[in-house]
């Protein structure tokens, strides 16, 4: 299934890493040593967060792309 949540990706200079936000799903992050493992940690975590929802009977919510901030 492929991936279509919003990422978040920033350097964290206290983590010294990078770390991935996933907006549209509460508690999902991940990171990473470099932006390219951050980001295949984040898919996995999302999956993970997927399966652990249907489980409990958690709604998942639609991707819907791009968020504005204001």
């Amino acid at each position: 299934m492929p991936i279509r949540y919003e990422m978040i990706i920033y350097w964290s200079e206290e983590d010294e890493a990078f770390l991935v936000e996933v907006p549209e799903l509460p508690g999902c992050m991940a990171d990473g040593e470099t932006y390219q493992e951050a980001v295949q940690n984040a898919e996995i975590i999302i999956q993970e967060w997927i399966e652990t929802a249907k489980e409990i009977g958690k709604p998942i919510p639609e991707p819907k792309g791009r968020l504005i901030f204001a």
